[in-house]
Order: structure tokens, then C-alpha cells, then sequence
């Protein structure tokens, strides 16, 4: 890790009322002493001093808060200094001129400031991915559980399992020094516990149906039905605003089209889709297949049903993939006879009018309840990346072919690789290789 003292605005860039400036390394205390009148040999941490600062010329800039966070009591564990001045645009341009001017000072690279956290220990790669989802945090469903892995949520889970096999590792090595030695029938039985126990949970871990990445990137609910049964115009009304054209010509909407929305707290992304029917024209055809496929692949799909023409027959095929995720749906609920809405009632159909925006709330209860009945369904502790995915179906492969009936060493190897592949997550090895690419998603100044 490079040594130099990095600096940012970590605030957003441009007017605002305040900009918090961060500093971070051996020689922050440097931009206090070059550009205030403050006294660094007394300078106290943790308090806030009201200054004049200057630039390296000695010309007034502003009147700033400065506060100095002493190492490794900090968010890098390094020496800090955060300057909070007016968030105007002179001032900003000004300071960050001044600060690059400063010996051994450069600007901060996306994420380094939480890369150093890591890198002294201050986070894991868990609680550092949580800080990301965080920052990203649009619901409140995400910004909740974002704290909560921030909080080492994941981290203690992890890092409870890889401990766990670390101690069967000190074991078996063990034996393996002393090769004379037969492992007594209680530790086996103790040892093959452990590991049936620690795959059993990653294996319930893992079948999780995705809840945890959905939380991140949004639960996908698709709208199917037939052409002019109301997809379109139900999305419109959910959205509370022209978010696709409505016709009455047949065959309007030919590709998915997408619309994120807050339900409740849970990020939802509604798709429209081309109405299914039989028809001999390609591009709707196309149309047709993308639909399926979309349905194929939500979480939750509204099979919307046209109250003046009640087909059911059209969900036929999805209702051999995806019985499941089905929702039916009665648009046009004006239009049904009271015997039909009294059959469709009795198997739990829900009737809206999306053109006169009626029965909505109820609509949106249900998706709510079925979205929030999958996500509490699941542990407390989610996955919430694809990454954590892999690397735990590894882990779980290496214990699946664990063995004391095998050469000891070979059975020993399965549990150190297995721990290794959970350091991947967390960060307890060497993986230079990934970070980059973790933190290299944060802004600028994090």
C-alpha cells in the first residue's frame, strides 16, 4: 500500500452549504499546519476547531471546521484531518489546489480511504461491501440491512465457520506430524460432526433463492397477459406517471421495458411486457419470446387477466415453470359478471381497474406481503453479492469430499482449502487480486 497522505473532497462536488474535505496519512497534520493557524503540538483529536484558512501564499480562503482524528483512532486507522468549508465552488478548487501542492500529498484513488480501513484492519471486506450498499442505499429495506452487515453481520458468520475449520486444521496437522499416531475415535466423531454441522449450515446459507442480491438490485415482478388486457396501463398507474405508451392498437408494446420502484421499503423492478398471442408478424414475435423469458426469470409474475375476455388458457405454459411465482390479476373489473368475479374471488384473484386506478393499494399489499414473506423466510444474515455465491458453493464442495476414511493429509487439504475459500469473502488472506475491483466502486473521497 502506497504511504503517501491521500486527500478528496468527500462530499458531493459543486454548490452546497458545506464540503467536507478528508485527509488521510503520516503527514495530514501537515495540511493544518500549512494552511491554518492552528497549533499541531496541541491540537487536540476528536474536537473541532473553528480557524481562518489560507492558502500557501497566506491568502484567506474561508472559515472552516477542522477536526483531527489521531491514529488508529479513525476511519483508516491513520492520522485524519477532515476540513469542512462552504461548499462553494472557488473554495473547493482552491483547497484541492493547495493540498496537491503539499509535500508527499496526492489526490485519493475511487475507494482508498475504505482500502486502507481494510488494510489496517478496521473492516473487513464484508463490513467494507456493506459500507458500498450503503452509499447505494435507495430503500429502506437496503439501507437497513446494509447497516447490518456494516454492523459484521456476515463477518461474524464467516468468520465463525472458517474458525471452526481452522481448529479441525490444527488437528489434523497435528496427527500429520506424528504420523505413528491413530486419530482416537472420539475426535473423529467430533471432527466429522463439525464438519457435517458447518456444511449443513453453509448448504441452508445458500438456499437462500437469491433474496439477499435481490435486496441490492431489486426484486423482479413481471406483467404478463394478452395484448390490451391493461399491462401497460397498469404499470403506468403503479408508477403514477407516463412510464409507457398505452394504446389500443394491439401489439403496441413489443420489448420489455423496465421501471424501478419502492414498495414499501423493498426495491422493485415492474417489467411490461409484449402481450401473448399467436402471431405471425417477427418483431412481436421476438417480443413474445423476451416475454417468457422475462417471466422465466422474476421473482413474482402479475398474470393480468382482460375482464371483458377472461382467458385463462394463456398462462398455461408459464403455469408449468412458474406455478409458484404466479399471481393472477383482473383488470377491467367493471367489465366482469358478478358469477365470474364470485368464482375468480374464491381462488384468491385480485380485481383492479387500472385505467380508473382501483384496487391498486390492495395490489401493491400483496406484492409487498409475498416480497417480505421470501426475505424474512430466510436467515438473518443474507447474501448479498453473487461473489459470496461462488465462493461458498466451493467451500461446500470441499466439505462435501471430506473424509477421515482418506489419507489424513488429503482430508486435511480439503478443510484448508475450504477455509481459504471463505477468507476470499472476508478477507482473512491474501486477495490483492479482487480488491481492486471491490473498492474501485466507491466515489471518490470513501
Amino acid at each position: 500500500m502506497n504511504n503517501q497522505t491521500i486527500y478528496a473532497l468527500s462530499t458531493v462536488a459543486g454548490k452546497s452549504g458545506v464540503a467536507v474535505f478528508r485527509i488521510s496519512g503520516e503527514h495530514a497534520l501537515n495540511a493544518v499546519k500549512n494552511l491554518t493557524k492552528i497549533d499541531c503540538e496541541t491540537i487536540k483529536p476528536r474536537h473541532a476547531y473553528f480557524t481562518t484558512l489560507r492558502d500557501l501564499s497566506g491568502e484567506e480562503l474561508d472559515h472552516p471546521l477542522v477536526m483531527y482524528f489521531k491514529a488508529p483512532n479513525s476511519f483508516t486507522g491513520e492520522d485524519t484531518v477532515e476540513i469542512h468549508t462552504h461548499g462553494s465552488k472557488a473554495v473547493i478548487s482552491a483547497l484541492l489546489e493547495n493540498l496537491g501542492n503539499l509535500e508527499d500529498f496526492r489526490l485519493a484513488e475511487p475507494g482508498e480511504f475504505s482500502k486502507r480501513a481494510f488494510y489496517n484492519g478496521k473492516m473487513d471486506l464484508t463490513e467494507a461491501e456493506g459500507l458500498a450498499d450503503l452509499i447505494d442505499a435507495e430503500t429502506r429495506e437496503q439501507q437497513k440491512y446494509a447497516l447490518r452487515q456494516m454492523d459484521g453481520g456476515l463477518k461474524n458468520l464467516y468468520d465463525g465457520w472458517r474458525e471452526q475449520l481452522v481448529n479441525i486444521m490444527a488437528y489434523l496437522e497435528a496427527y500429520i506430524d506424528f504420523p505413528d499416531e491413530e486419530l482416537p475415535d472420539d475426535l473423529v466423531e467430533k471432527l466429522e460432526n463439525t464438519v457435517f454441522k458447518v456444511s449443513d449450515d453453509i448448504k441452508a446459507h445458500l438456499s437462500q433463492s437469491n433474496c439477499g442480491e435481490r435486496l441490492r438490485e431489486g426484486f423482479r415482478v413481471v406483467i404478463v397477459g394478452e395484448p390490451n388486457a391493461g399491462k401497460s396501463s397498469l404499470l403506468n398507474a403503479l408508477a403514477k406517471r407516463e412510464a409507457v405508451i398505452v394504446s389500443d392498437i394491439a401489439g403496441t408494446t413489443r420489448d420489455a421495458i423496465d421501471v424501478y420502484m419502492d414498495v414499501n421499503g423493498y426495491p422493485v423492478i415492474f417489467t411490461d411486457t409484449a402481450g401473448l398471442r399467436e402471431t405471425e408478424e417477427q418483431i412481436e414475435q421476438k417480443g413474445i419470446e423476451i416475454a417468457y423469458d422475462k417471466a422465466e426469470k422474476a421473482d413474482l409474475i402479475i398474470c393480468l387477466i382482460n375482464g371483458q375476455n377472461v382467458n385463462l388458457s394463456l398462462f398455461d405454459e408459464l403455469e408449468k415453470t412458474s406455478k409458484n411465482k404466479m399471481m393472477y390479476v383482473v383488470n377491467k373489473q367493471d367489465k366482469i359478471s358478478d358469477e365470474q368475479r364470485s368464482q375468480l374471488a374464491d381462488k384468491g384473484y385480485i380485481f383492479i381497474s387500472a385505467k380508473f386506478q382501483q384496487g391498486l393499494e390492495g395490489l401493491l399489499e400483496e406484492i409487498n406481503k409475498r416480497i417480505a414473506e421470501g426475505f424474512t423466510a430466510s436467515s438473518g444474515a443474507l447474501i448479498t453479492r453473487q461473489r459470496y455465491r461462488e465462493v461458498l458453493n466451493n467451500v461446500f464442495k470441499h466439505l462435501q469430499r471430506f473424509n477421515l476414511h482418506k489419507s489424513i493429509e488429503l482430508a486435511a487439504e480439503d478443510i484448508r482449502l475450504a477455509a481459504r475459500e471463505i477468507g476470499k469473502i472476508t478477507g482473512r488472506i491474501e486477495v490483492d487480486e479482487i480488491l481492486d475491483k471491490i473498492f474501485g466502486s466507491f466515489c471518490i473521497g470513501k
